[in-house]
């Protein structure tokens, strides 16, 4: 009797095809769900006997991957180590750490220039859990010292800040919190571990993937690690159980940015550099900020902590532009001078970005505030990108000299 081959019935899952290669580029894995051989096997799994995946929650291979890369370059992966787990978001992965270090009763120190919507989260939603705050000048230890208490169980900083370009007493708060028995996060976005290796120093480092790392402004990603299991287990609960695993898309397309991540902030930085001297020397800029110059207010200790590696933003203010009323309109006349420069709040593209701080990523403070920390109206911040020298200088050169028609 001759037996006809009959198709599967609908939905039935065919077994994946086996092979003896295997894929050169990073297969994508979108599936929600992975089938166990038996329940013994799952127990090992969920218990670490196997290796194995179970629900994308709790982790895939896609995220892993990515994953292994950023460890590798902050020193904290290999055999015997930790590693670190991918988030949804950059702001996920900050509030995975807060989360997986601190309870109601509890107080954080955080440095008073942050991205502000890490600024936000201390200033409001840890407060409305119970958690107090306190937020200090982290370019000088002793006001970090000042502003702890015996309830404080973490310091957030960033090595450089955001928007400012201002350069952490890194050295300074380290032994505090060593001496104190408090938990050090640093949010290494802005530096990357190819400028500054914030896994040596750090409890708990963050990333938001999303810029310098991935690269694209497509993808968005966090990345967050601890040296201490107990921590990196709750960390790890909280993303899982918070919801902020990120999708499996996002970890494939950052993956294929890490491949050129390090030709990519190379010559950013270079260009940065440039840039930067090119802005102090224009007419109608006021300041500029770049851990690289000699006239950065924190150059001694950049030299120190960043050992040449100065980074690919840069900071500049309008000279004349601070005054009250009169900087709103020399900034619209800069951006609409410089149309080929996307202005959009965000950094790390393969291309150059204009960000106004004041109008974007601390917009929740008061103007008073926002003085405070030396942001006026004035005040754009630059994620340098591949382009040209040569041509991004001119550009500059066109949006600031139509700033300078707006105040005259």
């Amino acid at each position: 009797m001759t037996r006809r081959n009959t198709p599967p019935s609908p939905g039935r899952r065919i077994p994946w095809p086996e092979s003896r290669s295997r894929p050169v580029a990073t297969p994508l894995m979108p599936s929600v769900v992975y089938a166990a051989e038996s329940p013994d096997a799952l127990d090992a799994q969920y218990e670490g006997r196997l290796a194995g995946w179970t629900y994308a929650r709790e982790g895939h291979p896609n995220a892993a991957q990515l994953a292994g890369m950023i460890d590798a370059l902050e020193g904290l992966g290999g055999p015997g180590r930790l590693g670190g787990v991918m988030t949804g978001s950059g702001m996920a992965a900050v509030s995975a750490a807060m989360l997986g270090l601190v309870q109601a009763g509890d107080h954080v120190v955080g440095a008073d220039q942050l991205y502000g919507r890490s600024l936000r989260l201390l200033a409001e939603d840890l407060p409305r859990l119970g958690i107090a705050t306190t937020l200090a000048d982290a370019t000088d230890a002793d006001a970090i010292e000042a502003a702890l208490r015996p309830q404080t169980r973490a310091i957030l900083i960033e090595v450089v800040s955001n928007p400012t370009i201002r350069v952490a007493d890194l050295e300074g708060i380290a032994a505090l919190a060593r001496e104190r028995g408090v938990a050090l996060v640093i949010d290494n976005t802005f530096t990357t571990p190819r400028g500054f290796r914030a896994g040596a120093v750090a409890d708990v480092v963050v990333h938001s993937v999303t810029k310098l790392l991935a690269g694209h402004s497509d993808a968005t990603l966090g990345w967050v690690a601890a040296r201490d299991a107990e921590t990196a287990g709750r960390i790890a609960t909280a993303v899982q159980t918070w919801g902020m695993t990120p999708a499996p898309f996002d970890c494939w397309l950052a993956e294929r940015g890490m491949h050129t991540f390090a030709l990519r902030y190379d010559r950013a930085e270079a260009t940065a550099a440039r840039l930067a001297d090119a802005l102090a020397r224009m007419e109608g800029v006021g300041r500029v900020l770049y851990p690289g110059r000699a006239d950065h207010p924190d150059r001694a200790r950049a030299g120190r902590l960043l050992q040449g590696r100065w980074g690919n933003m840069v900071a500049f203010e309008l000279a004349g532009a601070a005054a009250p009323g009169a900087g709103r309109a020399a900034a619209n006349a800069l951006v609409r001078a410089m149309p080929g420069l996307p202005f959009a709040p965000t950094l790390g593209d393969v291309g150059t970005t204009l960000s106004h701080p004041a109008t974007s990523s601390h917009r929740g403070l008061s103007a008073e505030g926002r003085a405070a920390l030396g942001i006026s109206e004035g005040v754009f911040r630059v994620s340098v990108g591949l382009e040209e020298p040569d041509a991004l200088i001119a550009e500059f050169e066109a949006g600031v000299a139509a700033a300078r028609a707006a105040l005259s």
